[in-house]
């Protein structure tokens, strides 16, 4: 259940960073309630527990409305009152003090486009919000924090802004009619004729009798041959053939050696031993 419930609010942290553009370090807003859910349920640090619920940074903001309305409540809210002070505060526009749910509403707007999370435990509130305003509400159950699911109204608001961003305005419509009929006016002024069939202009090649164009012609650039010094043979071959030549002068000249010990070899001896008288016994 807890990966689940991990997925599903990482899924509309996911819907509003990518439809309306929130970003990291995600600014939460916090109302009384929120405030006192945290402190009586010891969800302690805020800041890291609602970062881990969001997937990244946070900056917890708050108003001065918001205090101003704590300080009523009594010693039963002090320790959320201190709390509160802790947080940093929002701008509000209004000079006299108003209700928190009026205020917050105020500080967020109908576009929010201060990019805040609003963190409450007012359920009606919420229900409200969600009705007008695009903003992604946090609130806690018991030692749990939760995100709420995207409302209709603001898929829909999501779904009209992509809407608009794909199709093209009438200011945008009448500036292309214009643009294509100064490019087709001047294509035919040099030389081209307007094609019935697929409404685009067909350009006609002008020579002159002699072969020379009209117009200049860029060459293009085409693959050259090799780098000739990357083309140089590798010297291990040179290496090769003086190791040949080598070995093929040492062969000649040791047949030549064999040769001249074969010459030396065959002198005639001469034979005084058998032309001499037998000794007798």
């Amino acid at each position: 259940m807890r990966v689940k419930r991990q997925k599903k609010n990482r899924r509309t942290v996911r819907f509003f960073t990518v439809c309306y553009g929130f970003r990291q370090p995600y600014k939460v807003l916090c109302d009384g309630t929120f405030v006192h859910h945290l402190v009586s349920n010891e969800i302690t640090p805020a800041d890291t527990a609602i970062s881990e619920l969001l997937g990244g940074p946070v900056k917890l903001f708050t108003t001065r409305c918001v205090i101003a309305e704590l300080e009523k409540l009594g010693k039963d809210f002090a320790e959320s009152l201190e709390a509160a002070q802790m947080l940093s505060t929002a701008t509000c526009e209004h000079e006299e003090a108003k209700a928190a749910d009026e205020c917050l509403s105020e500080v967020i707007g109908m576009k929010n486009s201060e990019h805040f999370f609003l963190g409450t435990q007012d359920a009606e509130f919420r229900r409200k919000l969600q009705q007008e305003s695009i903003v992604p509400l946090v609130f806690g159950l018991r030692n749990i924090l939760l995100i709420d699911q995207p409302s209709d109204f603001q898929r829909q608001t999501a779904k009209d802004s992509e809407n608009k961003r794909l199709t093209m305005t009438d200011t945008e419509k009448k500036l292309l009619v214009k643009r294509t009929a100064k490019i087709i006016a001047s294509n035919r002024g040099e030389g081209t004729i307007e094609n019935e069939e697929w409404g685009m202009p067909r350009v006609v090649s002008t020579r002159n009798g002699l072969g020379v164009k009209d117009r200049p012609q860029f060459k293009r650039n085409r693959a050259k041959g090799p780098n000739p010094l990357s083309c140089m043979k590798k010297k291990k071959e040179k290496l090769q053939s003086k190791s040949k030549a080598d070995s093929n002068s040492g062969a000649q000249k040791e047949k030549k050696e064999g040769e001249s010990d074969t010459k030396k070899r065959s002198r005639k001896r001469s034979k005084k031993g058998k032309s001499g008288p037998e000794r007798s016994e």
